[in-house]
C-alpha cells in the first residue's frame, strides 16, 4: 500500500510509530539545515521534517519538490516543539526516513488554498485542481451526507428508490427540453427529462405506493447562481394520501436532515396561503426570518392630488425600523436600485418619522404631516422609523417591493444564514394567464389537481381555481414543491382543454398516462426537493455551483472539457442531421 495512514488522522498518542503517508505537497519551507513539507490529502494536512544532519541526500531531494507534487513519505511520528493549534495534526510531525516522488506537477495556475487567488472562470477551467481545495471538498462532503441521510430516512419510511428513464419524449409544457437525435429512428428525437413526473405517477398506478429517487434532471433555460442546465432532485411520490399526509412526511424528512447533518432542531412549519405570501411579502417564497411586512396604504394615500398615486392600482409600503437617520445619498442609491430593469419601479417615495408630528417626505408638497403620520401608523411605524413606498400595478408592485424588502434586510444584516425559518406555502393558483400568448399555463404542471372545493369553478371562474399544491420554503428559498395529482382521466382531459390542448394533441403527448388512469389509478401526490439548493442552504451559500463536482458556467458551458462542442460531419450524417449546405 502507498500509505498506512491518511494525512488527517495522526495525533500525539501515535508518537513513536513508523508510518507511511501519501499525498500532495501543500507548501515547503527551507530553513537551511532542515526542510519542512506540509503533505495534504482530503483528510487533512501533516507536517513532515527532513534533517540535513540525519540524511543530507534526502533533505536535498525534499528541497526540489514543488507545490502539488505527489509524494510517498515514510518516517517516525514525533511531538512538535512548536505546536499548531489550528491544525488537527498540529501536535505532531513526521521525521522522514524515505521519500518517493509518485508524480511531479507543473506549477498550478492558482493557489490550492482556502482563500485562493484564482477567479471563477480559471478555477472552472482547472476544476480538478479546484476540487482539491478544502472549502470545495467540504461542500461535496456535505452533499454526500445529505444524500445518505435522505436515503436512510426515506428507506425507514417504507419508500423504494426506483430509477426512471433518461431518454424520454419531448413535451411542450414547462422549460425547454434538451433533445437527443435517434440514429435508429431518423428524424426523431428523445428528450432529457425535466423531471420524472409522469413516470412516478405511473409507478403509483403500478402499486409502488412510496417511491423516491435522487435523480438528475435537465432544463434548457437561462442560468443564474441557483440554476444549472443539469441539476439534482430528491423526487418523491406517494399513493393513497392527501395534502396533509405529504406535508407531514416531508416536514419529517426536512427536520431529520437538519438534525442529522447540522445538529439543528426545527419547530413545526407554519402554513401560509399564496395570496397572503404575495400580500405580506411580495413573493411566493417569503423569507420570514425578519418582519418588514408589506402594507397597503392605498386608502390613505389616494385622492390627495398626487397623480402618481391616484393613477396607481396599489400603493405599498414597508417600514424600515430606525431608518429615519438614513442619508439622502443612501436614499438616492435605493431609488436608483429599484429603477434598475431587474426591478422595474419608476421611482421611490420615502417618509421619515422624525418626531411626533414632524415628518419629512419626498412628497411633502402633496400631503400634510397628519396624512403622512396616518401612513406611518397604518404601517406600524414609530418615531425614528422610515417608510419606503412603491406604487403601480398590484402584481408588479408586490414583486418590486418584495425585492426591496429583501435588499433592505441584506443591507441591515437581518438575514442570518445560521437562522432557519421554514414554512409551507399552499393554495397556489392552478393556472396563470399569459397576455402574450392569450392562454392559460399551468402554474406548476398540467398534472396538478385543483382543490376539491374549487373543481366546479373550472367551468365558470377558472382564474380563481386554487391548486392542491404546496412549496417548502426556507429562508426565502424554494427548497421543494409538489402537489396532489389528477388521477381521473376526465378531469385530466378537462385541464388539458383549459391549457389549449386539442384532444388529439393531448392523446399524442400524454395518452400513455391517461390510458393508465383507466386501469385503477389511486389518489396520489408527491414533491421534489431541489437537492443542489438544499446543499447550498445547509452550506450557507447562495450559489449551488460549489456543491456540484463539475458545474457549468453562467453560459451553460463546461470550460474544463470545452462543452458543448461541434461534432464531425460523419456523426451528423449518421443521425440524419447533415447540415452542410451542399447536401
Amino acid at each position: 500500500m502507498h500509505r498506512s495512514h491518511n494525512c488527517g488522522e495522526l495525533r500525539i498518542e501515535n508518537q513513536g510509530q513508523s508510518v507511511t503517508l501519501a499525498g500532495w505537497v501543500q507548501r515547503s519551507r527551507d530553513l537551511g539545515g532542515m526542510t519542512f513539507l506540509d503533505i495534504r490529502d482530503r483528510y487533512g494536512i501533516t507536517q513532515v521534517v527532513f534533517n540535513m544532519e540525519v540524511n543530507a541526500d534526502l533533505c536535498e531531494s525534499a528541497r526540489k519538490l514543488g507545490r502539488e507534487f505527489v509524494v510517498k513519505i515514510t518516517g517516525k511520528i514525533c511531538e512538535r516543539s512548536s505546536k499548531n493549534p489550528k491544525m488537527a495534526t498540529g501536535d505532531i510531525e513526521i521525521e522522514a526516513s524515505e521519500l518517493e516522488i509518485l508524480n511531479a506537477s507543473k506549477t498550478p495556475p492558482f493557489t490550492i488554498e482556502d482563500d485562493t487567488d484564482g477567479g471563477d472562470e480559471l478555477r472552472m477551467k482547472y476544476r480538478y485542481l479546484d476540487l482539491r481545495r478544502n472549502p470545495v471538498q467540504q461542500s461535496l462532503m456535505l452533499r454526500h451526507k445529505l444524500a445518505i441521510a435522505t436515503r436512510s430516512y426515506l428507506d425507514g419510511q417504507g419508500f423504494l428508490e426506483i430509477e426512471t428513464p433518461y431518454l424520454i419524449k419531448s413535451t411542450p409544457e414547462g422549460a425547454r427540453d434538451f433533445v437527443v437525435p435517434s440514429r435508429m429512428n431518423p428524424g426523431e428525437f428523445y428528450a432529457l427529462p425535466q423531471s420524472p413526473q409522469t413516470f412516478k405517477q405511473l409507478l403509483m398506478v403500478s402499486g409502488y405506493d412510496r417511491y423516491f429517487q435522487i435523480v438528475r434532471c435537465f432544463r434548457d433555460e437561462d442560468l443564474r447562481a441557483d440554476r444549472q442546465p443539469e441539476f439534482t432532485q430528491i423526487d418523491c411520490e406517494m399513493a393513497f394520501v392527501e395534502q396533509e399526509d405529504i406535508l407531514n412526511t416531508f416536514e419529517g424528512l426536512t427536520k431529520n436532515l437538519f438534525t442529522e447533518v447540522l445538529g439543528v432542531s426545527l419547530g413545526s412549519f407554519p402554513r401560509m396561503e399564496y395570496a397572503t405570501a404575495m400580500e405580506k411579502y411580495g413573493s411566493d417564497k417569503p423569507d420570514i426570518r425578519f418582519g418588514m411586512e408589506i402594507n397597503n396604504i392605498s386608502s390613505y394615500a389616494q385622492g390627495k392630488g398626487f397623480k402618481v398615486f391616484d393613477d396607481a392600482q396599489a400603493i405599498l409600503a414597508i417600514n424600515v425600523e430606525d431608518g429615519a437617520e438614513m442619508s439622502r445619498k443612501k436614499i438616492d442609491a435605493l431609488t436608483n436600485w429599484v429603477k434598475r430593469p431587474q426591478i422595474g419601479a419608476k421611482g421611490l417615495v420615502y417618509v421619515k418619522y422624525q418626531e411626533e408630528g414632524i415628518l419629512k417626505s419626498s412628497v411633502d408638497k402633496f400631503y400634510e404631516s397628519a396624512d403622512l403620520e396616518e401612513w406611518c401608523k397604518s404601517a406600524g411605524a414609530k418615531v425614528g422609523d422610515m417608510l419606503l413606498v412603491l406604487s403601480g400595478d398590484l402584481s408588479k408592485t408586490q414583486k418590486q417591493i418584495g425585492e426591496l424588502r429583501l435588499h433592505m434586510a441584506n443591507e441591515l444584516g437581518l438575514r442570518d444564514p445560521k437562522t432557519f425559518a421554514p414554512l409551507w406555502v399552499v393554495d397556489f393558483p392552478l393556472l396563470e394567464w399569459d397576455e402574450d400568448e392569450q392562454r392559460y399555463f399551468a402554474m406548476h404542471h398540467p398534472f396538478t389537481s385543483p382543490k376539491p372545493e374549487d373543481r366546479d369553478k373550472l367551468k365558470s371562474d377558472v382564474g380563481s381555481v386554487r391548486a392542491n399544491a404546496y412549496d417548502l420554503v426556507i429562508n426565502g428559498v424554494e427548497i421543494g414543491g409538489g402537489s396532489i395529482r389528477i388521477h381521473d382521466k376526465m378531469l385530466q382531459e378537462q385541464v388539458f382543454d383549459l391549457l389549449g390542448f386539442t384532444p388529439e394533441e393531448a392523446q399524442e403527448q400524454f395518452g400513455f398516462l391517461m390510458n393508465a388512469f383507466e386501469y385503477g389509478a389511486p389518489p396520489h401526490g408527491g414533491i421534489a426537493f431541489g437537492f443542489d439548493r438544499l446543499c447550498s442552504l445547509f452550506g450557507g451559500s447562495e450559489s449551488i455551483r460549489d456543491y456540484i463536482a463539475f458545474p457549468k458556467n453562467n453560459s451553460g458551458r463546461d470550460v474544463m472539457i470545452d462543452a458543448p462542442a461541434g461534432v464531425d460531419d460523419a456523426q451528423l450524417k449518421e443521425l440524419s442531421l447533415q447540415l452542410n449546405e451542399e447536401e
